[in-house]
């Protein structure tokens, strides 16, 4: 996963880094079954703090799996008009309706007013679930609801590396990679093609 703090909105790039190069010029869904849901769980768990531990199920997992669909169309859309990730970029789904399924989903779920009075502060009031009826898919479409609205989106960027599929957030002005082994593989890239160029063109003036 994506290297990010432990703050709920994140889950929604942890999400939408479920879809990822498989290594051999193709793409793997590291949700395509049930284990693999129940690992991804596993592994975002610290990002929905308090969240229940919830059973995959295959209903569950179509739900998930319909979410991140609405996560990376607003993700495509958001990031334009830089390029998109090459993963969906051909089938994305409408942004209407992917904004529709988000504020549906996380509207399943009540949320509740708590105060917050810490010793020596003034107190605050602050909006959470209901523990006693949340769910996981209402929990990732807020998360990515906050991710989508906070500053943080403005610098989320599709990763250009040859084959890398990933959406990450710029740390600094210049990133062009999601994570280094990304930015080894494009200079190897853009290195051949240079060379190439420079061969075909010696070899085109004899």
């Amino acid at each position: 996963m994506t290297e990010q703090p432990e703050e709920p909105r994140w889950a929604a790039l942890s999400l939408a880094s479920t879809i990822r190069h498989d290594g051999d010029g193709g793409v793997a869904d590291d949700l395509d079954t049930l284990d693999g849901l129940r690992a991804w769980l596993d592994e975002a768990a610290p990002l929905l703090p308090g969240a229940p531990r919830w059973e995959a199920s295959e209903a569950l997992r179509g739900e998930v799996r319909a979410l991140r669909g609405a996560v990376r169309a607003l993700f495509a859309r958001g990031v334009r008009p830089g390029p998109v990730s090459s993963a969906d970029a051909d089938r994305l789904q409408p942004a209407d309706e992917a904004l529709a399924l988000l504020n549906a989903t996380a509207a399943r779920v009540p949320l509740r007013q708590v105060l917050d009075w810490p010793k020596g502060a003034a107190p605050a009031v602050r909006l959470e679930p209901d523990p006693r009826t949340d769910t996981l898919p209402a929990s990732l479409a807020r998360a990515a609801l906050d991710f989508l609205a906070a500053p943080d989106f403005a610098r989320l960027r599709a990763c250009t590396a040859p084959r890398c599929v990933r959406y990450f957030v710029r740390r600094h002005g210049r990133q062009e990679w999601c994570k280094p082994s990304c930015g080894n593989r494009a200079r190897a890239a853009r290195h051949y093609r240079r060379h190439r160029g420079e061969r075909d063109g010696t070899e085109g003036a004899g």
